[in-house]
């Protein structure tokens, strides 16, 4: 039984597999919330599978890019419930389960752009199979402007960029867990891809007052 699981938008995304087919999934958007919302979420789709943690045989967890705070809520999970059921752990690109997602519809190639904040967007950009070209990095939206497809979260805060906005806006984990399943996304070791240095920084020695 797959445990996936992807916290690295705003949305806190859960679902078991069982080889076969998604048998549970959660989803709760919220931007603020995720070190709240993944445990309760977690319980949720073993209680409606009718297992225990113990059941589980792997855990595939979204490894972004996406914020520090929000990404490191689904990572540090996953490795830690993998390490305590001695089972693996697969990390898949976060942009990778959005354009499996959206390549089953449309036909063309496309990109994915998530909210990166400071007015920038992780993007990545695929074939019409959804095969990923280029990518992941981060972008201000204008350097990136595109009349090609685009979906996540990125085509609905930047339209001028992205006039061509499609759904999904977030990633699902029952998505990935089934990507993951038929082999449709590479699996990665699971750590994060920031791309950039988180916000928060050390602070530095203090300076002696003469």
């Amino acid at each position: 039984m797959l445990l996936a699981l992807d916290t690295a938008t705003p949305a806190v995304t859960v679902a078991l597999h069982n080889g076969e087919r998604v048998v549970a999934e959660s989803t709760v958007v919220d931007a603020r919330r995720h070190g709240e919302l993944l445990a309760p979420g977690i319980a949720a789709v073993l209680d409606e599978a009718g297992i225990v943690r113990q059941d589980l045989t792997a855990v595939a967890v979204g490894v972004g890019p996406g914020p520090f705070t929000g990404l490191r809520v689904g990572l540090v999970t996953a490795r830690t419930l993998a390490a305590v059921l001695d089972i693996p752990v697969y990390g898949v690109c976060t942009l990778d389960v959005l354009a499996a997602e959206a390549a089953d519809r449309l036909g063309e190639p496309f990109l994915v752009a998530t909210d990166a904040r400071r007015k920038e967007v992780y993007w990545a950009s695929y074939s019409a199979l959804g095969a990923r070209l280029d990518g992941p990095q981060v972008s201000r939206p204008a350097d990136i402007a595109s009349e090609l497809p685009v979906v996540g979260r990125g085509a609905v805060l930047y339209p001028g960029a992205f006039p061509h906005g499609l759904p999904p806006e977030h990633p699902s984990a029952a998505v990935l867990a089934q990507a993951l399943a038929e082999e449709r996304v590479e699996p990665l070791d699971a750590e994060p891809l920031y791309l950039r240095r988180p916000d928060a920084v050390e602070p530095g020695r203090r300076k002696q007052v003469s």
